[in-house]
């Protein structure tokens, strides 16, 4: 598997993440394969996880590190079909990856959560955008919150590819997805701590290969 320099750099200023390497390299990579072959991403945690899916999606839905002017064609099409406005549309905008922030679908979490069960919040959010070829980021620092687990396997059967950002033993959730990452930590907070600059790393790694 070649060396990312984003999951490098992340080595380097975080040498205690140096025995998930290989793991933190594979889901960037399966993340590149899966943008380019025009899947998305969908996202899922509960609490400070919650908020590191937003993070995520909103890292991945712009310009993160780098520039991504949309291509020339597409400013062209927008300024012939809207003129000035049009071409202000086309030089601002930035090209996108299509990343799903779960948690942030208020009103459909609480309507599944007061209507059918609590535990499948997720779960029906993947059965109703997740598609094959997609992948489904599931975030939970203890690897045992069984509404993510819900949202895994209900991916699973809808053959997405499943990732773990978990932490300690990985949980339920490492052995039911696809791949783990799992982030050294005694606490939760700690464990945090380190999922941030690793969802950095992918989105700086997924970034540099699809508009490097």
């Amino acid at each position: 598997m070649p060396t990312l320099p984003a999951i490098t750099d992340l080595l380097t200023r975080y040498p205690a993440l140096a025995p998930v390497e290989a793991s933190i390299t594979a889901a960037a990579e399966t993340l590149i394969q899966r943008f380019r072959a025009g899947g998305k991403l969908l996202l899922a945690g509960n609490g400070g996880s919650a908020a590191d899916c937003l993070h995520i999606a909103g890292e991945l839905m712009k310009g993160f590190n780098l520039p991504r002017p949309l291509p020339a064609e597409a400013q062209a099409a927008l300024t012939a079909l809207y003129g000035a406005e049009g071409a202000r549309l086309g030089g601002q905008l930035q090209q996108a990856l299509p990343a799903v922030a779960l948690p942030a679908a208020l009103a459909l979490t609480t309507a599944v959560a007061n209507d059918i069960d609590p535990d499948l919040i997720f779960a029906q959010g993947v059965l109703a955008m997740g598609q094959p070829g997609d992948v489904l980021l599931a975030l939970s620092t203890s690897g045992n919150a069984a509404n993510v687990l819900a949202a895994v396997q209900v991916a699973r059967w809808r053959g997405l590819t499943t990732i773990a950002l978990t932490g300690k033993t990985g949980g339920k959730l490492a052995p039911a997805c696809d791949l783990a990452v799992i982030a050294p930590g005694a606490t939760t907070a700690q464990i945090q701590e380190y999922h941030l600059p690793i969802y950095h790393a992918l989105c700086t790694a997924v970034e540099a290969a699809l508009f490097g």
